[in-house]
């Protein structure tokens, strides 16, 4: 079964393609094997390059564009030493997520920041989660201009 890249995929990332593809899938695939999933890892490599094509290079969750050039450059050596700013170099890098959190071969592609912060949520947590943080921010930024906001009364 091939997964041949994308055509929006720049060459020098579609040349790896495969192989991250493969990768992504013998891990997800032995991760959910461990709690309960029985599908194989055909069956993984299907699902994340149908994910790929169905994502067009962004972020499911924020439409933000992917840094394909990334792919299959992660090494988790490397994270440890490097701490945040490492995570923030790799904000953009794209990688496969399960939405429903189950352990079968479904998912959506986004960046790793986006599926670090979503971990175990499920959507409509996910969707809940950030409207509070938004009405927050929103609800302090209101707070700090009316406290700077000259009184007016002439």
């Amino acid at each position: 079964m091939e997964t041949p890249a994308p055509p929006w995929l720049p060459e020098c990332v579609a040349r790896s393609y495969p192989g991250w593809v493969q990768r992504k899938a013998v891990t997800l695939c032995k991760r959910d094997q461990k709690r309960g999933g029985s599908g194989n890892v055909q069956d993984y490599r299907l699902a994340i390059h149908n994910a790929v094509v169905a994502s067009a290079g962004l972020d499911h969750w924020t439409g933000e564009p992917l840094d394909w050039h990334l792919i299959g450059s992660y090494d988790p050596k490397q994270a440890d030493a490097g701490g945040a700013e490492h995570k923030r170099r790799f904000a953009r890098l794209p990688t496969p997520s399960q939405p429903t959190g189950s352990p079968e071969p479904a998912f959506v592609i986004c960046a790793w920041r986006t599926n670090d912060a979503r971990h175990d949520m499920t959507p409509e947590e996910l969707l809940e989660f950030c409207r509070r943080v938004v009405a927050h921010a929103e609800a302090k930024l209101e707070s700090a201009a009316a406290i700077s906001a000259p009184a007016g009364g002439d």
